[in-house]
């Protein structure tokens, strides 16, 4: 693991931020284990045909963009109506050609940008969830104060790198509004990197627009600062709110994060094989159509594919069929030489109980051993992503410093190595009180912050508590403990200004 080298920024960038996290932890991992290769060469370049296949014969749909229509026509597709369809080698010619095969995204604090792609990793809290759930208040519609909430929490975990985007839905706050204080939120609250809005094209520019008052046109024009989660509508459609706002995010030189969204035998095929090839398919149209409205714009190539259960039709998580998925994506995006974003510490479950670490656990593994270079939803996910849970969310924490050590791989060198400590201890004798251990001792393990190892009177004594119950007192201490970083105050009344100026500009619209 290594920190970044922050990269030179004006004095107005400099001056953005006063102050940071006592916590200390890299702005993002680099891997350092290898990923797993899955298929042989025979069986990706039967998925990477069969999407071909699937892109020149059936086709993907882009209703409500013409101007989408317009590009791929430019570009030799054959378009009949919204229908648009791609000769073999067409798509994939257009991603390598121009798109980045990593990048950074500026944070307003420098230390915390991260890079997106290659050997990089970078953890995001969940993302969506019109409910939220503690053990006090239960299942509740979020707030703009849960919003807040879940920001500066993610702003004081050492182990995510992201401050995420919709990390739940304030539902208080009007639906065409609600983006505005929901940018605003990231970056008051917070100085990591962000996501912005894409539930219509012109919250999407207002989301850019915020990036531009925080950082200056001229920076965001050459630097990525803001990610926009752009979601098929599978199968095979781009809906005209989706695509628009992938042009935006792409015109302005800011990086769409394309993602399938499919549910193995309703929006794709309960087959394993032809539903990845599906998602394949149109993750590189949506891919290829950033380069075609901005050649070199930065661009992730995203999955979310998951299992449902065959009597309810509910989805399923942490299951063997997505992880399989995972980790053939995560193959196809290297041959492509894109940056990848899988899911993270998915569940099914209501709470923050077995069924949840369980799934979450086997949801996260095989992102990170496929080569996600972003894990979306790595904290906080319950009940199908319909939640955004409080304890969870630090028990996902807790989980991803983990994965911070396993990913750091294994270090050879005369210390772990260990030589002194075997001349001073004799055979038969213990290592607990040697000079070696005395010396390594405060970093040689991970310390679970939230585990409990004490012997059982102890906890019993302690009030026998669960591990649940241990996350509510965390989660509270994070809160009481958060300070905003400082922000420029020119810049905060810039930004409060333009928020202002278009909320009177249109009347509250609740769906």
């Amino acid at each position: 693991m290594s920190e970044p080298t922050a990269s030179p920024q004006p004095a107005r960038q400099r001056n953005r931020t006063r102050s940071r996290p006592t916590v200390a932890a890299p702005a993002y991992l680099r891997r350092q284990i290898p990923t797993y290769s899955f298929l042989d060469a025979d069986g990706l370049d039967r998925l990477h045909a069969q999407a071909e296949q699937i892109l020149a014969e059936i086709g993907v749909e882009f209703r409500g963009d013409d101007a989408a229509l317009d590009l791929w026509r430019k570009a030799g597709a054959k378009v009949e109506g919204v229908r648009v369809r791609f000769e073999p080698g067409m798509v994939t010619e257009i991603i390598q050609k121009t798109t980045p095969k990593s990048f950074t995204q500026h944070g307003r604090d420098p230390q915390h940008s991260v890079e997106i792609g290659g050997d990089a990793v970078v953890f995001s809290p969940a993302y969506g969830s019109p409910f939220v759930y503690d053990q006090e208040q239960g299942r509740r519609y979020g707030s703009l104060e849960d919003f807040k909430n879940f920001v500066k929490m993610a702003w004081m975990s050492p182990w995510l790198h992201h401050s995420g985007g919709t990390v739940c839905e304030p539902v208080d706050v009007p639906v065409n509004k609600r983006h505005l204080d929901m940018v605003y939120a990231h970056i008051k609250h917070s100085g990591k990197p962000f996501m912005g809005s894409v539930t219509a094209p012109e919250r999407a520019e207002d989301s850019i627009e915020m990036c531009r008052i925080l950082f200056g046109a001229d920076f965001v024009d050459k630097n990525c600062v803001i990610l926009g989660n752009i979601n098929t509508n599978s199968p095979l459609i781009f809906d005209g709110v989706m695509s628009q706002g992938l042009r935006a995010y792409a015109r302005a030189n800011q990086a769409a994060v394309v993602v399938p969204f499919i549910l193995g035998g309703a929006m794709g095929p309960v087959t394993t094989a032809g539903a990845i090839a599906q998602a394949h398919a149109e993750a590189m149209v949506g891919v290829a159509l950033t380069q075609l409205e901005r050649p070199g714009a930065p661009v992730i190539y995203g999955n979310f594919l998951s299992s449902m259960s065959l009597r309810s039709g509910a989805p399923t998580f942490g299951m063997p069929e997505p992880a399989m998925a995972y980790l053939a994506i995560g193959q196809l995006a290297r041959r492509l030489g894109v940056p990848l974003r899988c899911g993270g510490s998915l569940t099914a479950s209501k709470v923050a109980d077995s069924q949840a670490a369980q799934e979450s656990a086997d949801s996260l593994w095989p992102a990170l051993l496929g080569g996600a270079n972003f894990i979306l939803h790595a904290a906080g996910w319950l009940e199908g992503g319909l939640v955004m849970g409080y304890e969870k969310f630090v028990l996902d924490c807790d989980h991803l410093g983990m994965m911070h050590k396993l990913l750091g791989g294994l270090t050879f060198d005369d210390n772990t190595l260990a030589m002194d400590a075997f001349r001073e201890v004799e055979p038969g004798k213990h290592f607990l009180g040697c000079a070696h251990t005395m010396a390594n001792y405060t970093t040689a393990f991970y310390d679970a912050d939230l585990a409990d190892n004490d012997s059982f009177e102890q906890w019993r004594d302690a009030g026998s508590n669960p591990a649940d119950v241990r996350a509510g007192k965390k989660w509270k201490a994070l809160l009481a403990s958060h300070t905003d970083p400082a922000l420029d105050p020119a810049i905060d009344e810039a930004l409060r200004d333009f928020m202002e100026r278009k909320k009177q500009s249109v009347a509250d619209a609740w769906y």
